[in-house]
């Protein structure tokens, strides 16, 4: 990005084009993609797609620690072959618990980032589209250290992105 702003600046001073003649603009990507409407709609996508096994892990853990205290409450009084076969019945379900606590972990992070994929696709249509419409020279996103707040048009890119 910097090496991008370093070649336009100076282009811009080797063909003799001066700021005034420029129009530059700043958006904040992070800001934007906490406030469109389409983000929240992601988040509950995911949340309704992702809610099932949600419950499934809940309910393996509840029982996993029904079966712990179970043994701990009544390992005295179990023949010791009792007491071995819920021991590794523990441990089976606690493997089968880690592997799809690991496995719906991979999944929502895979299905997270298509949907982050997609909205950021359309954060950059919007600002495209703001660009041309407003003639932009020049949109920043990240990597600003500084802008004045007159060339932030974050706000207006929520406002298109909210017309979506």
């Amino acid at each position: 990005m910097k090496t991008k702003l370093a070649l336009f600046l100076a282009l811009m001073f080797t063909l003799n084009i001066s700021y005034a003649e420029l129009k530059i603009g700043f958006v904040n990507v992070a800001k934007v993609l906490q406030k469109v409407p389409q983000a929240e709609q992601a988040k509950k996508r995911l949340e309704q797609e992702f809610s099932p096994r949600d419950k499934q892990l809940a309910a393996q853990i509840k029982e996993i620690k029904t079966l712990e205290a179970k043994l701990a409450k009544d390992a005295s009084v179990m023949s010791a072959t009792k007491k071995r076969a819920l021991e590794k019945d523990i441990i089976s379900k606690r493997r089968e618990a880690k592997r799809a606590q690991q496995e719906f972990g991979e999944d929502f992070g895979l299905r997270r980032n298509e949907e982050l994929g997609k909205l950021q696709k359309r954060i950059i249509e919007a600002i495209k589209a703001i660009a041309k419409e407003d003639n932009y020279d020049l949109l920043l996103t990240d990597g600003v250290i500084h802008a004045k707040p007159e060339l932030d048009i974050t706000a207006r890119v929520q406002e298109k992105l909210s017309k979506f």
